[in-house]
């Protein structure tokens, strides 16, 4: 049973969520692994909680 596992920062619609996990199934779905066994999950890590090289994604959006 396949599972995917998507940490994002937050900041996209459902339906763009949506699209993604689709896109992401039908590719699992292609490389063989029958539908009904595939796990799709996005995480959405709020833009605080996001650390590259010391700075938050916050930080680097001018948000506090």
């Amino acid at each position: 049973m396949p599972i995917i596992d998507i940490s994002l920062a937050e900041g996209r619609t459902d339906e763009q969520l949506r699209d993604l996990m689709q896109r992401v199934h039908n590719a699992v779905e292609e490389w063989g692994a029958p539908a009904s066994s595939i796990r799709v999950l996005v995480r959405e890590v709020p833009p605080t909680q996001w650390l590259s090289g010391g700075t938050t994604l916050a930080e680097l959006r001018g948000v506090k």
